[in-house]
């Protein structure tokens, strides 16, 4: 080997090391019980179901009871148990201390070879003593809590520094309010990272300590739990699920005039749970956000131009084309009436003594109040129809009585005298026309319609003086109104 170059005898040297590994595995006791190249070759079957010998060798019994006893007197829970054999049955009696060592108790019997079957006959154990006896259990389970206090520790300190982590970054607002549309989602993402990263610490945790069963138990409880919550709180999520959707979709802005379903006011402010309106008589109406999202909502403030409408009777003997031009002639010399779209009339019904007109006219309304602007447009177009000489008429009523009944209470009264018993003179023939002092067209000022701003000074009062309100605005001026 001396003569042999240095690295041959190295490559000599692992060659050794080798053989003598794998000659270890072949002289150890655990090979002696590898089956023969024969039988390894033998195709694999189903082990075969115990059968019941059909008769018993001599001290069978015996031995089964030695053994049985024996496995018995290992375990301190089982040491109450009497056993008795006879043909291969087991039978176990005496008292265990609870149900599951009563249970292990006849699972280990019935494994011993030769044991036909068992009967069970232990009994729990409900003495006070042995109930006292339970409570070395409890002081295992407190010895091993106590040296176990360092790792649990150390769990708690691995948990508490990833929440940490977690709620540092949810507290870098200006990031999540610069990525979001909005400081309602913002908020929404700090929360959902809080909630990630304890949920991770604490299961990080337990599996530190091994109790990843716990775990799942207590998950698998929370899922229960949160399907009944669910249930129960059906109305609170589906509100703060609107409030998502309205928060993105912007559906109107601040000081809008909007009617929501019935519910008619100026928004003051969108927030998490509810739209705060003003109502037009300056009272403050609250709306969940869960009904504002499903519906229908009419907003006056999208567009400034509003139309007006109003009918009017004239008589059925005049002319209806001729009734239309003279009232879209009045509509169109008032100075808030818009030119385009110009003012229009039309002839809606023909009713039993009158004609139906109805007169349309556009202001825009942050020239004009709407409902000022109507009142006057009415009292115009009726001047101007009773200038030009058409009959405004009121409903016509004809009673009819029926002679064969008996007489009317007022035939048989006297005609009224005066004081001098001569006949009352007669009354004054009335005038031809009565002189009309309804304003006209070119009588109306333009500061008489000027839109009535009380209530939208009253949005902005509030909404300066109380920014942060219910829980901050989520209406954002900087994003498009859907």
């Amino acid at each position: 080997m001396t003569a042999l170059p240095g690295i041959t005898r190295i490559i000599l040297a692992l060659a050794l090391l080798l053989a003598g590994s794998f000659a270890a595995p072949l002289a150890s006791p655990a090979m002696a019980i590898l089956p023969a190249p024969e039988e390894a070759a033998a195709p694999e079957q189903d082990a075969p179901a115990q059968v019941i010998d059909t008769q018993v060798d001599a001290g069978d019994d015996e031995r089964i009871q030695k053994r049985i006893t024996s496995i018995f007197g290992e375990l301190d829970a089982l040491s109450g148990i009497s056993v008795a054999v006879s043909e291969g049955v087991v039978t176990l009696s005496g008292t265990a201390p609870d149900a599951a060592a009563i249970d292990q108790a006849e699972r280990i019997a019935g494994d011993v070879r030769g044991v036909v079957t068992v009967a069970n006959g232990i009994e729990r154990d409900v003495s006070v003593d042995g109930g006292l006896a339970g409570l070395g259990g409890l002081a295992d389970l407190w010895t091993k809590f106590i040296a176990m206090l360092p790792l649990i520790g150390a769990a708690i300190g691995v948990a508490v520094l990833i929440s940490l982590v977690g709620y540092l970054l949810a507290g870098l607002t200006g990031l999540w309010r610069r990525i979001t549309p909005n400081s309602f989602l913002a908020e929404l993402a700090a929360s959902a990272i809080r909630f990630i990263f304890v949920l991770g610490g604490l299961i990080i945790a337990l599996n530190m300590i091994g109790a990843g069963a716990l775990l799942g138990a207590v998950l698998g409880g929370a899922g229960v739990i949160g399907i009944a919550l669910g249930f129960a709180m059906r109305d609170t999520v589906e509100n703060y699920v609107a409030s998502l959707m309205l928060s993105l979709r912007q559906p109107f802005r601040a000081n809008d005039h909007v009617v929501i379903d019935d519910k008619e006011g100026r928004v003051i402010r969108l927030t998490s749970r509810a739209t705060i309106l003003m109502t037009l008589d300056g009272n403050h109406l609250r709306i969940p956000n869960s009904s504002v999202f499903k519906a229908v909502l009419l907003n006056y403030t999208r567009n400034p131009q509003r139309r007006f409408e109003f009918d009017v009777g004239i008589d059925a003997d005049d002319s209806a084309d001729a009734g239309r031009q003279t009232g879209v002639k009045a509509l169109a010399a008032l100075p808030f009436v818009l030119d385009d779209p110009a003012p229009e009339a039309r002839t809606v019904d023909v009713g039993d003594s009158s004609i139906v007109l109805k007169f349309l006219g556009w202001v825009d309304q942050r020239e004009a109040d709407w409902h000022q602007a109507r009142s006057k447009a009415v009292a115009a177009v009726k001047v101007a129809l009773e200038d030009a000489g058409f009959g405004l008429p009121e409903p016509i009523y004809r009673l009819r009585f029926d002679p064969r009944t008996d007489p009317l209470p007022f035939q048989n009264v006297d005609k009224p005298k005066g004081k001098d018993g001569a006949a009352p003179a007669p009354s004054p023939a009335p005038a031809a026309k009565r002189q009309s002092t309804a304003p006209t067209g070119a009588d109306i000022d333009h500061d008489d319609v000027k839109p009535k701003d009380e209530i939208a000074q009253m949005v902005d009062r509030e909404r300066r003086e109380e920014p942060q309100a219910e829980g901050g605005d989520l209406l954002d001026s900087s994003r498009p109104v859907e």
